[in-house]
């Protein structure tokens, strides 16, 4: 194998961390990964579970730069400073947010849970809560 550096079976068997679903089973935000004092520096990966007919409030992320994955279940995300636009999204579709762009995830279903897999660019945890009224019908992208 290539690289230069050795390692000993102990380096290689810390290298990889699994994280059991059983473990982050339950509603709200659970960290899978906090890469701080591991060896990695920023990485945060985690799920978010939204309740049937529950959104998150107006918000932004900063500086970090933010990735979610749609396991199951169906959401309307908007973003913008009124939330003008919008996406609906299911399962298997990813949705990238570059830093500092306000947006919402909104569950719109009546009976089925919404379940993200969430990558940050940083694990602080920064989530800015936003002040405003959105726009009655958002541009559909």
């Amino acid at each position: 194998m290539g690289g230069s550096t050795q390692h000993t079976s102990a380096d290689w068997r810390n290298s990889v961390k699994v994280v059991r679903a059983a473990t982050l089973a339950g509603a709200g935000r659970a960290t899978a990964f906090d890469f701080s004092g591991a060896g990695g520096q920023k990485t945060w990966v985690g799920t978010v579970t939204l309740a049937p007919k529950t959104s998150t409030g107006l918000h932004h992320h900063g500086r970090h730069e933010v990735a979610i994955y749609v396991v199951r279940g169906r959401s309307e995300i908007r973003w913008g400073e009124r939330l003008e636009f919008a996406a609906d999204i299911g399962p298997g579709d990813f949705v990238y947010f570059t830093p500092y762009v306000p947006h919402q995830e909104f569950n719109p279903d009546g009976t089925t849970a919404l379940e993200l897999v969430v990558v940050r660019s940083d694990n602080e945890r920064i989530a800015v809560a936003l002040a405003g009224e959105p726009v009655e019908r958002p541009e559909k992208i």
